[in-house]
């Protein structure tokens, strides 16, 4: 009898979107603890693409799978876990291995989703979300009538802070790279004000919010944009550092452009904060730790609030979890083509 196997896309070697392989690999059994998930959809996040790249801190030895986040449902359960079984809806946390037809992983990392929402909805919530929520409510502490602002506001992340931070009572400003993502953002997601991310924002936002300033600045894009964040912050003001897109603008990567990035993000000694009265946080959802279990209840949250209609997950486009399908997302987020999530779809199966 063959050992089992399954379909994973992977990253081999370093490169643009080209540089991703489909191959069959081994399946292991669930050891005590774990379950198998029969992967439906599997979420696209940025952080994909600099893995692919090279340009991500925190990988195991190639060959691997890139994917965060899953949806799907359980295949086997491994003994001593209790509360799953076959057929179970759910959704799970990964460091990596995602983009795969099936995942091996312990059941503490899985979450049940509502059967109401389709798995291409339920992929596209927990690393958004999540961080959005972590970056929110536990690293800023904000609190009603606060004004935050979010960059790359139209992304997945931003999607999601711009409405959890609307649902809070804050004032939302946004800045994001095209006309259609600003009119989104603020007609859509109610924010005050979604300024040109290519443009002269900082001044947009100072002239908006006066010498009050910010609150509460959520940046994923480092660089430039740091420092203006930080010129922006009133006193008691909180910078949530959680990416460095503008390390790779493009599909390849290029070394120049990433120390251009970190240079220009600008360093802090602890001094430096004294005066001004401000906090600067960063966070990585999938590096939490001891701090974990606060997961499980947020996404219950974030979940109930989708079915009360108070939260919407945005779905920009899906593309078939394939190799060809991973190229065109990976190659459509490199664009900022993207308006909200970007999904990969099981296509094999009903």
């Amino acid at each position: 009898m063959s050992a089992p196997t399954t379909t994973a896309i992977l990253i081999e070697r370093h490169g643009p979107p080209a540089v991703l392989v489909e191959r069959r690999v081994p399946l292991r059994d669930p050891t005590p603890g774990e379950v198998q998930l029969r992967v439906r959809a599997t979420g696209v996040n940025f952080a994909d693409l600099l893995m692919r790249a090279g340009l991500y801190g925190t990988v195991p030895p190639r060959p691997y799978s890139p994917g965060f986040e899953v949806a799907g449902e359980v295949a086997r359960v491994g003994t001593d876990v209790a509360g799953w079984r076959e057929g179970d809806r759910a959704v799970a946390l990964l460091r990596h291995g995602g983009y795969a037809h099936d995942v091996v992983l312990p059941a503490a990392q899985l979450f049940r989703y509502p059967e109401r929402l389709a798995p291409v909805t339920a992929a596209a919530i927990p690393v958004d979300f999540l961080t959005a929520w972590v970056a929110l409510f536990e690293a800023a502490r904000v609190r009603p009538g606060e004004t935050a602002l979010v960059l790359g506001a139209g992304g997945g992340v931003g999607t999601a802070a711009v409405q959890l931070a609307r649902r809070h009572g804050l004032r939302v400003l946004g800045t994001a790279g095209t006309a259609r993502k600003r009119t989104f953002v603020v007609e859509q997601l109610g924010a005050e004000l979604c300024a040109d991310a290519r443009g002269a924002w900082e001044r947009e936002i100072e002239a908006l919010v006066g010498a009050r300033g910010i609150d509460v600045a959520l940046d994923s894009v480092g660089g430039r944009a740091t420092a203006a964040c930080r010129r922006l912050l009133a006193p008691l003001g909180r910078l949530v550092f959680y990416g460095l897109s503008d390390a790779m603008p493009g599909s390849r990567r290029s070394w120049l452009r990433a120390a251009v990035a970190w240079l220009r993000t600008p360093r802090l000694h602890p001094a430096d904060l004294i005066q001004p009265n401000v906090g600067v946080c960063g966070i990585h959802l999938l590096h939490l730790r001891a701090r974990e279990p606060l997961l499980r209840p947020a996404l219950e949250s974030i979940f109930g609030a989708v079915l009360a209609g108070e939260l919407t997950p945005v779905v920009d486009r899906d593309f078939p979890l394939n190799r060809d399908g991973a190229m065109a997302a990976h190659r459509y987020l490199h664009e900022r083509r993207n308006l909200g999530k970007v999904v990969l779809v099981r296509e094999d199966i009903t």
